[in-house]
């Protein structure tokens, strides 16, 4: 169950978990939410997606589904050639130590697959287990690019939409810099 906000109110969204692509965009049209969706072949590295990148203006992601040695998990939204420091990340959090969750566990909790992990999979977490934290990076961006819940289409989302779903979500996302000093700057492309 996800409590929406639009102009006439509160909006309930009910519908199966893990969400299918038509759930997200039914959601996205509910909350007022335009987006621009281009289907292509699947990718699974941020290598394979940069032909996209040139394609499809905006900020585009890399996903990572994290659990802490303390059982919390993670889902850091990264700038797609950030290079995420995952021991600077975890001590600012003030988590334990970061491993990769399995993946029965994504399924489990955000309702995908590997190499499909996006913001939008927040929607299928509604036991709010997972702290959603965005790469400062991305804040550079007017739009961001993210998978509609697989890897085989990409969706353009304004910065400040992408925020207000995860909001309506029940995921206020933790905004900070993600990024090893030397990286490549996202002003920089």
């Amino acid at each position: 169950m996800i409590d929406t906000e639009s102009n006439d109110g509160p909006i309930r969204a009910c519908g199966p978990v893990p969400a299918t692509r038509q759930d997200l965009f039914a959601i996205l049209d509910r909350l007022g939410i335009k987006t621009r969706t281009v289907d292509h072949a699947p990718v699974f590295t941020v290598a394979e997606s940069e032909a996209l990148e040139r394609d499809i203006p905006g900020g585009h992601t890399k996903n990572l589904f994290l659990k802490d040695n303390k059982g919390k998990l993670f889902l850091v939204v990264a700038e797609s050639h950030t290079q995420v420091d995952l021991k600077a990340v975890s001590h600012r959090l003030g988590a334990g130590r970061f491993s990769f969750g399995k993946p029965d566990l994504l399924m489990e909790v955000l309702g995908v697959a590997p190499g499909s992990v996006t913001a939008f999979a927040v929607m299928n977490d509604v036991s709010r287990r997972v702290s959603v934290v965005i790469d400062a990076r991305l804040m550079q961006f007017d739009t961001v690019n993210c998978h509609p819940l697989a890897n085989a289409a990409t969706t353009n989302i304004a910065r400040t939409d992408l925020f207000r779903f995860l909001s309506a979500c029940g995921h206020e996302p933790r905004v900070m810099a993600l990024g090893a000093e030397g990286d490549r700057s996202a002003s920089g492309r």
